[in-house]
């Protein structure tokens, strides 16, 4: 990949922003500096095409919230066209999770838009230069949230399968708000019965009441 150093002239930079002012902010910030030229701006995963059309950019600054998909979506339309333009994620979200889509994406770096104009340019030059901006700490930390979550998804998935049929449609009069003699009335089966399933859910589910068992059931994902 040739580097802007060894080709001569500015970094050439695309700007994939959806709001405006961000966006003319962004090419007022790039502008003041000599080695770095805005070549174009986007402002949808759909626009990222015909902005590329003339040229590749030597870095594309994106933002990972777009109308019409992820910054991870606009960096694999950049990255098919342009395969050596880096990508140095520009956003407001600061979790794990969008991290991690990140460098799955193939992004060199990942920026809060809180951070100052500074570190934007001095991020831009490191990615041109082909340097991998994320932290490994950051990367590890970020794999490590997504394993918990993983097994906590996992976790939920077999409580809410050890729910007999019977025991499922309970719940999700529970979750309808009906008290227990109304979903006697609505499943035709006794008071009793009700209550006697009404304890293997709370038991399953680790739960203290019904009101906690409920909470548990939306959280865990319960489909009626």
């Amino acid at each position: 990949m040739t580097r802007p150093s060894e080709r001569g002239g500015p970094i050439r930079v695309l700007i994939v922003e959806d709001h405006p002012i961000v966006a003319e902010g962004l090419q007022s910030l790039l502008g003041s500096y000599s080695d770095l030229a805005v070549t174009a701006t986007a402002a949808s995963v759909e626009g990222t095409i015909p902005a590329i059309a003339d040229a590749c950019p030597d870095v594309a600054l994106v933002d990972f919230h777009l109308p019409d998909g992820t910054g991870a979506d606009a960096a694999e339309r950049i990255r098919g066209q342009c395969s050596s333009t880096a990508i140095v994620f520009l956003t407001a979200d600061d979790s794990d999770e969008r991290l991690l889509d990140a460098i799955e994406a193939g992004a060199s770096g990942y920026l809060l838009k809180s951070v100052p104009g500074a570190e934007i340019v001095r991020s831009i030059r490191d990615a041109a230069a082909g340097k991998t901006l994320i932290p490994a700490g950051a990367i590890a930390t970020a794999m490590a949230e997504r394993a918990k979550i993983a097994r906590e998804q996992s976790k939920h998935a077999e409580l809410l399968a050890s729910l007999t049929p019977r025991e499922g449609e309970v719940l999700a009069l529970m979750i309808d708000g009906a008290d227990n003699r109304a979903v006697a009335q609505q499943l035709h089966i006794s008071y009793a019965t009700v209550r006697t399933h009404v304890r293997s859910i709370l038991a399953k589910l680790d739960a203290r009441s019904q009101l906690d068992a409920v909470t548990k059931a939306i959280h865990m994902g319960f489909h009626r």
